[in-house]
């Protein structure tokens, strides 16, 4: 007769006997017949990713993008500006005395950067005109009054000059001999730019009954403990998140919004800068690009920017199929297969950007090497919106007009000092996992911390292209 402790069970049945001493009667046996066809469950080990590798890390580090430390709360950089100059004008800072014009300052202080003998042009007209008086030489930026260069007395608006406004051309000077030098110059013009750290955090936690639970997935390795999948998965979604806020992070001045935001100086995202500095192609009804002339008219404007002959095209779903299309029905060179094209990025091996997922093609002396986006195509993230369809980075080493140095023109700088990084740190409080520092309220847990201060500097910004609906 079996002897039972005080503890009913609650898969006994039909159990007879005073209270610390029961016996199974007959009727609580099954017959064997139903206890040896008892099998196990038939549970397959392997997680299954319904929506495939959902990573969209990446981004940074296949555009040629480097890591570094800094020590500051910011990173400064220095762009040079334009080494030539235009200058916009509208009419009513023109004055037309019939043989000559007076220009006040106006746009662009125009006045501010001419002197007399200074020769300019008119974009639209071609007419020349040669400053006779005024301009910044003067010490003053007077009033500057121009004539005309070839000597002719009328000046007439509609023909030498546009008659809504327009834009001045800054060519050169013109002397007569026996003439002294020009009492001005020309300064170099190099721009500071610079972008705040940002702090990004996230955390999981698990309590010791759960982390000590065996379950029937095996997350890798032979590890089937549950929450461990789940830690993994809290990385991932931080080192995605991290990636986001480096693209889509925006500057905050503090001087409007809730007091909470008037503490956080942000940091300028990827798109942030292009959107302030960048070249922007903006496709009506979110439609893709998807002919030779949209192409040739981003060309022309990547030509004015004296951009790089070499570029990585990140695009969203739709925009890639687009350009497929249009390559396969039209007369771009494919390169993907070894053909003429630049391959700097990756060696000068075409294979290699085959591998990393690159399809290439080559126009206008210009090499685009495509590349699916996840980020673009996910419904959860940018996918469930059409804003963006797309990003031009330059392959290239963009020189620091400071210090000579070149560098790729994205970096990704984090926070450090003697040895401590602030890149992606990581770790674990709590009482459970052979941990016993205690830094959470709870007892029974471990909590994972991650934390990373970083910032994205994008350099030459007007060298990029962002694709938006």
């Amino acid at each position: 007769m079996a002897t039972l402790g005080s503890t009913r069970g609650t898969n006994l049945p039909n159990i007879d006997g005073a209270a610390g001493s029961f016996r199974i009667t007959p009727e609580s046996y099954t017959t064997v017949d139903s206890l040896i066809k008892t099998t196990k469950d038939e549970v397959m080990p392997k997680l299954v990713e319904t929506y495939g590798d959902q990573g969209i890390t990446g981004f940074l580090k296949l555009t040629g993008a480097i890591n570094s430390g800094g020590s500051s709360d910011q990173i400064d950089w220095w762009e040079a500006g334009r080494r030539h100059k235009s200058f916009t004008y509208v009419v009513g800072n023109i004055t037309n005395n019939t043989t000559s014009l007076t220009v006040t300052g106006g746009d662009d202080n125009f006045t501010s950067n001419v002197q007399a003998n200074d020769v300019v042009m008119d974009s639209s007209t071609g007419t020349r005109y040669i400053v006779s008086s005024g301009g910044y030489g003067t010490g003053s930026a007077a009033n500057a009054v121009m004539v005309l260069l070839s000597g002719d007395a009328a000046i007439t608006s509609g023909t030498h000059y546009d008659a809504v406004g327009g834009e001045w051309i800054k060519l050169g000077n013109m002397y007569a001999q026996g003439t002294n030098q020009p009492t001005a110059f020309d300064d170099f013009n190099a721009v500071r730019k610079s972008n705040p750290f940002m702090i990004v955090k996230d955390r999981y936690e698990v309590n010791g009954s759960q982390a000590t639970n065996i379950g029937w997935v095996n997350i890798g390795g032979g590890e089937y403990r549950w929450f461990m999948k789940g830690e993994q998965e809290a990385r991932a979604r931080f080192e995605d998140r991290r990636e986001m806020m480096m693209l889509l992070g925006e500057l905050h001045d503090g001087t409007a919004g809730a007091s909470l935001t008037n503490d956080i100086a942000g940091s300028e995202g990827y798109f942030a800068a292009i959107e302030d500095r960048g070249i922007q192609v903006s496709n009506a009804n979110a439609n893709p690009l998807d002919s030779f002339s949209e192409f040739d008219d981003i060309i022309m404007e990547l030509d004015k920017q004296g951009a790089p002959s070499e570029y990585a095209m990140y695009v969203n779903r739709k925009q890639d199929l687009a350009i497929d299309d249009m390559l396969a029905s039209g007369i771009a060179t494919s390169v993907s297969a070894g053909l003429p094209g630049q391959f700097g990025a990756f060696n000068n091996d075409s294979d290699m950007a085959v591998k990393l997922g690159f399809k290439s093609f080559t126009r206008g002396g210009y090499t685009f090497h495509k590349h699916d986006w996840k980020l673009l195509n996910d419904p959860t993230l940018l996918g469930a919106s059409n804003y963006i369809q797309g990003a031009m980075i330059p392959l290239s080493q963009v020189t620091d007009a400071r210090s000579g140095m070149k560098a790729p023109a994205l970096a990704m700088y984090y926070k450090e000092a003697n040895g401590y990084k602030r890149e992606m740190e990581h770790w674990v409080s709590g009482s459970i996992l052979g941990h016993t520092n205690n830094g959470d309220t709870g007892t029974d847990n471990a909590v994972f911390h991650y934390r990373s201060e970083i910032a994205l500097c994008t350099r030459a910004a007007n060298q990029h292209v962002m694709i938006k609906g």
